[in-house]
């Protein structure tokens, strides 16, 4: 990769807030504890006990895990459906088999819109891709993403052998869809464009921080953004490096207050006819995909998840 590696670092473990579900907010209050330092089977257990093994994807002991598999989608134009198309990002985008352990973020599909290399486009490939403001278009693209200003905050752990240790040194690859529900680089009028697709460095406490704005809603999917771990910098230059692909939820609340600004009008519709009981990707589960989100229109949101891999 020869993009510049300068990256933002962001702010202390401390400020991981509460939300409604909880979950976060336990992590959170496990790591102000001593999260990295407990053995793995301390951690399980606790998590054990809040609901994290009925997540889909995960184990049903600590000593044992599953596997999780998405199918590919064959190179070339992206299928149709999904964003303007109205099917969900379903099981296509690369190939993914990884065992995912309790405790662990879930193993989801990429979606038709990776730009991962693993149907087409690639902008892992790409001088520039290496950035925490991933509103505006890089390299020969000028585009600039409107919307609601939305900060995205992920910690990083591993969770593999005896101890639970902040993962530094390692690479999130994190992209999502724009106010209208496209998707640069494959969809509409935002298919000349590469914004909100970004990587960062994880900071020696484990953070990676991205300015982006509040995705759509498009219809048959909640709200989410996509992101990949990689073991570092150079591990994502190539989608067969990664170590683990997610999804981020955000909680109803807060994309109903979004939603209610001009330009995500339907977004609003679209909302009305999907929930993360009938959502094709979070129906199975979602405790350890949901953010801890605060903020406002005026002044932005932060959302923040831990991911345990």
């Amino acid at each position: 990769m020869t993009a510049d590696r300068t990256h933002h670092h962001p702010h202390g473990d401390d400020e991981v807030h509460e939300h409604d579900l909880g979950l976060q907010h336990d992590l959170g209050t496990l790591q102000r504890r001593g999260f990295s330092t407990m053995g793995r089977r301390g951690v399980l257990g606790v998590l054990g006990g809040l609901g994290v093994v009925a997540v889909a994807g995960c184990a049903s002991d600590d000593s044992t895990a599953s596997t999780a598999t998405s199918s590919s989608t064959p190179t070339g134009n992206p299928p149709s459906g999904g964003p303007g198309g109205g099917a969900p990002d379903g099981g296509m985008g690369g190939d993914s088999s990884v065992e995912v352990a309790d405790g662990e973020i879930p193993e989801e599909t990429a979606g038709p819109y990776p730009g991962d290399g693993s149907n087409g486009p690639d902008v892992l490939s790409e001088s520039g891709v290496v950035r925490s403001d991933i509103t505006t278009s890089f390299g020969s693209a000028s585009g600039v993403a409107e919307g609601v200003p939305l900060t995205l905050r992920f910690k990083l752990y591993d969770l593999t052998g005896d101890e639970v240790e902040v993962l530094s040194g390692a690479a999130i690859y994190a992209w999502h869809c724009d106010r209208d529900g496209s998707y640069s680089m494959y969809d509409g009028d935002a298919a000349d464009q590469n914004y909100l697709r970004g990587v960062q460095e994880t900071d020696e406490d484990g953070w990676v921080e991205f300015t982006s704005i509040f995705p759509a809603c498009y219809s048959g999917r909640w709200p989410h953004v996509h992101f990949e771990v990689y073991e570092s910098l150079d591990a994502a230059t190539s989608v067969s490096n990664k170590l683990r692909t997610s999804q981020l939820a955000f909680p109803e609340d807060v994309c109903n207050e979004v939603y209610a600004t001009e330009g995500y009008e339907s977004s609003v519709t679209n909302l009305a006819q999907v929930s993360l009981d009938s959502d094709g990707i979070f129906s199975d589960g979602y405790s350890l995909q949901m953010a801890t989100v605060k903020g406002s229109n005026s002044e932005g949101w932060t959302a923040t998840l831990n991911v345990p891999i």
